[in-house]
């Protein structure tokens, strides 16, 4: 009895439905995703979220590019474009990943668009009423060189509670402490690298201080009753005990939302990014029921989206922020508690029109084999690469990511695990327990099992009823606690016990001499085969969708458990998972290990570079590096490397083998003779078993374009 049982169940649920609005961090359109976002925030979003909707209850999941902010004009001043080029390019690039990746978003948003300036303009008004700036004029740093004030991320200097020298002049991102610039030893201009000065500015500063006692009272009494997180908890209390204090909330910059036109003196001035940055979950909100009631929206996740926001109309929006019975969850990374936790619930409070949040279940952070993910360093696993080198493979990284997700401390990714647990778990007892059903019902009924006969066993089998009540409530459980790790173990302990019920009844064993039997064994496996694709919908979503389309079920978010096939003949068997090979691998690790290109500035006007300069190194430092002219005299691809080159160089004294990345930027034929610089005193390095003495010196166009580095004299010149 146990589908109708559950069926049962979920119309309960239905009757009884809440409503919930998730949020998930706002990406900084100034570059594209990497694991580390999608184990700091997506993934437990998008789980939490497709777990909801399969219980039935009204949920909107919302998210969107953030795209002010000083980082984008330090982006678009590095590439040589405008902050709008810059935006536009990776709020694609985002946004397709989201999409290929299969995060389940209602609605994916751009804090660029109007409705969010409206928003955002619309609440500094209020605040602004209601008496929470103060206008405060006080020094700021300014770079005299570039002859602008800078912005908190212009800022880079020694943290004062850590002593991490590159931290920003809005926050430490190796200890987490929010600063002001001010705070910062020993600041430098990432302008122009030289030591800013102090000079007189105003700008609106939020009474943080006067919300201290406040805060702490809601935050204490909501983090006590929805049992938050203990990191989150200790670095929200830090701050309160530290005390608040007022907190800048424009800048000055030609990039973001202005201060509204109607107050006194705002010319020139725009939101702080992490004031406009949160309420982009608001706008995002507004325009999703927009284009509802207008009936434009696009359904872009139309497998996900709920249908209690069908037939809504645009100010419906409202009672999933300012109605006390709506729920609302923000999941982040660790490097963003304090905004949503402090400032942010600061804000919607002092407005007196908006719900708080009931849980910020922030993750930490995810290391890359044995060392901090780093953009600038390209040591990451990019998201859209990751797609494209893996294709039909999001499965697989989810697992392990959710595997190894950094839900109370931080974890690490390396590749080998990746392929140790693809191979022994998803291929060995996921896919292959899906596998021996489908196959032994094509191989001996053709694929058809009576329905008829299948409600029989279903109605008398308590065994497989009671493994599945166990593992639903389980499973639940650890996903409305967050423990989003604990509810992949139970989806795998549920596919190694039907694997097991499999070895120990031996159905290929029985069908010669007990065939009834034998139907009825396999009907309890099919039928275990579809609650795991149920179990799997918030986890594996697109292995669950597989596996339906091989049943040929029928299924609704509302009613999962009420299997009603199309028809009695399943589909053959479509693998889930394959194997990913040692060479698959070496091919990722090697490509982490690849030497960056040395980049050189284009010549200009040094007195606004597009990147900041490195710090000072004395000529001894210099006078190390022994860079002499060279020529290609051969070039060839390495194989199964689409970035490497191997190259023969004439350097004067002799030839050496060089592998360069450079192959996605010319062909190998059109290199030979071409005449280069080359660093020959690197250290021998071996690359796809390929031993490179030395690195080609390139420059780096705005475009992201590789040109060669030359001087038109012979080979073996040296460069001083």
């Amino acid at each position: 009895m146990f589908f109708s049982e559950f069926f049962s169940k979920y119309l309960c649920f239905l009757m009884s439905k809440k409503r919930y609005t998730i949020t998930a961090a706002l990406p900084y359109a100034n570059g594209p995703l990497h694991i580390g976002h999608l184990a700091g925030a997506y993934i437990a979003a998008d789980i939490y979220a497709r777990h909801l909707r399969l219980k039935g209850e009204d949920v909107i999941f919302v998210c969107g590019s953030d795209e002010h902010g000083a980082a984008i004009t330090i982006k678009a001043k590095k590439e040589r474009t405008t902050p709008r080029k810059i935006v536009n390019k990776y709020n694609q690039i985002i946004r397709k990943s989201f999409e290929q990746f299969g995060i389940a978003f209602d609605i994916y948003h751009r804090t660029s668009e109007p409705i969010h300036y409206e928003t955002s303009q619309e609440i500094f008004n209020i605040l602004n009423d209601k008496n929470a700036f103060e206008i405060i004029e006080n020094e700021q740093y300014y770079d005299a060189k570039a002859n602008q004030f800078l912005a908190d991320r212009y800022i880079i200097g020694t943290c004062p509670k850590c002593a991490n020298e590159n931290a920003y002049g809005d926050q430490c991102e190796k200890c987490g402490s929010s600063l002001n610039p001010t705070d910062l030893i020993n600041p430098k201009s990432t302008l122009t690298n030289s030591t800013p000065i102090l000079k007189k500015t105003k700008h609106w500063f939020l009474k943080l201080d006067q919300q201290q006692d406040a805060i702490r009272e809601w935050l204490e009494t909501t983090a006590e009753k929805n049992n938050w997180k203990a990191h989150v908890i200790g670095q929200c209390k830090s701050w309160l005990n530290d005390g608040l204090r007022p907190r800048a909330m424009t800048r000055d910059l030609d990039w973001g939302i202005p201060v509204p036109a109607n107050i006194e003196g705002s010319e020139g001035k725009v939101l702080y990014v992490w004031l406009d940055a949160p309420i982009g979950y608001i706008s995002a909100t507004k325009q999703l029921f927009k284009e509802i009631g207008e009936e434009k929206f696009d359904f872009a996740y139309p497998q996900n989206f709920s249908k209690y926001l069908q037939n809504k109309k645009a100010e419906d929006w409202r009672k999933y922020w300012q109605d006390e019975d709506t729920t609302l969850i923000n999941f982040i990374g660790k490097d963003n508690i304090v905004f949503h936790c402090i400032t942010f619930p600061a804000i919607l409070k002092i407005t007196e029109q908006y719900i708080l949040t009931s849980n910020v279940p922030a993750n930490e952070f995810m290391n890359l084999e044995g060392d901090k993910i780093s953009t600038s360093r390209n040591w990451a696993v990019w998201l859209h690469e990751y797609l494209e080198e893996f294709p039909g493979k999001e499965d697989e990284l989810r697992y392990c990511l959710i595997a190894n997700m950094p839900e109370n401390k931080d974890s690490e990714f390396t590749w080998k695990e990746y392929q140790d647990r693809v191979n022994n778990e998803l291929v060995a007892t996921y896919g292959n327990f899906v596998n021996r059903v489908v196959t032994l019902i094509h191989k001996y009924y053709l694929g058809t099992l009576d329905n008829s006969f299948r409600q029989t066993m279903r109605d008398n089998d308590t065994v497989l009823s009671k493994i599945i009540s166990e593992t639903e409530q389980n499973i639940a459980n650890s996903i409305e606690q967050f423990k989003f790790k604990d509810a992949l173990n139970e989806l795998m302990a549920f596919a190694r016990a039907g694997n097991k019920f499999l070895a120990d009844t031996e159905p290929w064993k029985l069908v010669k001499e007990d065939p009834d039997k034998t139907r009825s064994i396999l009907s309890i496996a099919l039928d275990w085969v579809y609650a795991l694709a149920i179990f799997s919908k918030p986890l594996l979503p697109k292995s669950a969708d597989k596996i339906f389309r091989m049943l040929n079920a029928d299924v609704t978010d509302n009613d999962p458990f009420n299997y009603q096939p199309k028809k009695e003949h399943i589909n053959p068997i479509v693998l889930l998972f394959e194997k990913i090979t040692d060479e698959q691998i070496a091919v990722q690790i090697d490509k982490l290990q690849q030497p960056k290109q040395i980049q050189l500035e284009n010549s200009g006007d040094k007195s606004s570079p597009s990147l900041p300069l490195k710090s000072e190194i004395q000529y001894d430092d210099f006078a190390k590096m022994d860079i002499r002219t060279g020529k290609i005299l051969e070039a060839e691809k390495v194989p199964k490397a689409d970035k490497l080159l191997k190259l023969i160089v004439d350097i004067g004294i002799e030839q050496r083998t060089i592998v360069s990345g450079i192959a996605e930027h010319f062909k190998p034929e059109a290199i030979v003779g071409q005449q280069v610089l080359v660093l020959v005193n690197l250290a021998p390095r071996k690359l796809r078993g390929i031993e490179s003495n030395g690195m080609i010196l390139m420059a780096e166009d705005a475009d992201g374009k590789l040109h060669f580095a030359q001087a038109n004299v012979n080979a073996g010149m040296e460069v001083r």
